[in-house]
Order: structure tokens, then sequence, then C-alpha cells
């Protein structure tokens, strides 16, 4: 296929070198260009501005931080909506608020162009190996067609249903459990190594018997450490997510103590000046807490 990709960050990256992998055709745009020019070795070739990379697309995709770089992108000043031809697919990898997923549906309406929303599971090492969860909504027949180039990128597609935005409801609430799975572990490790136990065997007890999961030792092997650096997902990245699940639950009135909670974890460790660091780094607040 053609396709248009914007955002060359941690995860976009990977994805795009996995689609080139796999045989499709990429014009890539990227905000600090020289992200974009180190695939033109693999293949790649480098757009000027977002409405010359989407003008010839079958699929646009994207891999952008949050709502203010989708809307750049898509909006005034990028354009990108009004470039795209009609017919064309626009799918939306990021993590972005249930609201914007909503108006990016009706805008690609109005211009008879397709919108699927398919948010992704994985750190950046997961994209790197194309072993991403992707969590797809939007009309069958838009999924269906879709299908390959998820294939190209994940380990597995969760079909969610033919509206767009609910794929971004799930993953806000998976990114919700995996910081309170986070901050979980940050007060288990205080404890255990105020009592001065080695904070590895908390680890091994854990992953080997009770949660032998990727996301406990992942997680969990950067608390033990206290190691935090280099980051896969920043602190602000977090924190972002964060006022995404509140505002989804503010809007059907679903209180949500734990995610309020996490909150206030994020905005300590920032004002810490942990931005840099990855969002794990809120178990400092659990370890300074606790007088360690």
């Amino acid at each position: 296929m053609k396709i248009a990709f914007i955002g060359l960050g941690n995860m976009g990256s990977g994805i795009a070198r996995n689609l080139i992998k796999a045989g499709h055709q990429l014009t890539v745009y990227n905000r600090t260009r020289s992200r974009a020019e180190e695939l033109t070795a693999e293949g790649a070739t480098v757009a000027d501005q977002p409405e010359d990379a989407v003008s010839k697309a079958e699929v646009v995709i994207t891999s952008l931080a949050d709502d203010r770089a989708v809307e750049e992108i898509f909006f005034p000043p990028g354009n990108a909506v009004t470039a795209m031809p009609p017919g064309s697919t626009h799918i939306s990898t990021s993590t972005i608020s249930v609201k914007l997923s909503r108006r990016l549906t009706e805008e690609h309406r109005k211009r008879k162009q397709d919108y699927v929303s398919a948010p992704v599971f994985g750190r950046p090492e997961a994209a790197a190996a194309a072993k991403l969860f992707v969590v797809a909504a939007g009309p069958a027949r838009l999924v269906e067609k879709c299908q390959p180039l998820f294939d190209a990128i994940g380990q597995k597609t969760f079909n969610v249903g033919e509206e767009p935005s609910n794929a971004n409801v799930l993953k806000l609430a998976g990114n919700f459990l995996l910081t309170t799975v986070i901050e979980s572990l940050a007060e288990s490790f205080a404890l255990t190594r105020k009592f001065r136990i080695d904070p590895n065997l908390l680890l091994t007890l854990l992953t080997e018997s009770l949660f032998p999961v990727p996301v406990y030792k992942n997680y969990g092997g950067m608390i033990a450490a206290n190691k935090f650096e280099p980051a896969g997902f920043k602190l602000p990245l977090g924190l972002k997510d964060n006022r995404l699940v509140l505002a989804a639950a503010e809007e059907v009135a679903v209180p949500m103590p734990m995610a309020s909670l996490i909150r206030d974890r994020f905005l300590a460790a920032m004002a810490m000046g942990l931005s840099e660091q990855d969002w794990a780094a809120i178990a400092h607040i659990s370890y300074k807490e606790a007088g360690l």
C-alpha cells in the first residue's frame, strides 16, 4: 500500500520500519526532519509538510504524542485532513482523547475519507520487534482492509467494534491499569526495602509466582534497580494519559479514585524534576515518603 506515516518518535520509527519491511511504500513526515531522513536508507520518501505526505496516500498512519500534535497535523497549520484523497483511510495509533477521536471520525466522514482508531499496547522495544497489541475499532470492512498493516506491526489485533472512539476508551483503561501496577509495585518495594530485604528477592518472588507477566517483570525490574533512564515512556506522557482517562470518566460520571491519586504522583514526580525519566519513576515518591 501507499502509506503516509506521520510521527517518528520512539514508537513510530519502529512501526514505520516494520511496514517498510512488509513491502509497503512509505512517505514519512516528522516535525524533526532528521528522524524522517533516517528512514530514507530503508526506502522511505521524506515529505516537507504533512499535506505533501498525505496527498497521494491510500492510508495515513499517525503515531503522535498527544491531542495537540494530532490536531496540528490534521487541522491548521498542517491541514492534512483537507489534503487526504477521498476514499483514503486514516489509522491513528496514538493515545488520544475520546473527544478528539470522535472529531476525527466526523471530519473524515464529511470528506468521504475513512477513519480507524488503532491505539497500541507496547513499549518502543515491542514496536521495533513488531510485537505490539493493536486495539482496532471502525467499520468492519475497514478493519479487515487494514489487517495486513496490523499484522506487520503487531502480534495480535483486538477488533473492538465499529465505533472508533471505543478503542480509545479501552486504551485509556489499559494504561490506567498499568499505572496502578507501577504504583503498587513502588509501595511494595518501598516496604521491603525498609525492612532491608534485597529488592531482587521480591522481584523474583512476584515474577516467578503470582505475576509471571512482562508488565511486572519490566516495571518491577526498573523499580527494584531504581533506574528509570533511558525512558521508554516519559513521565509527562503518563500524566497526559491520566488526564485523558479522568476526562473520559467525568463525561460518564464514573469515579476513579485511584486515577486521581496517581495524578498526584505524576505531578509530584514532575515537581521533583523527573520529567525526562520513565513514567515508572513515580516510584521515587513512594521511596521518598518511606525515608529511603
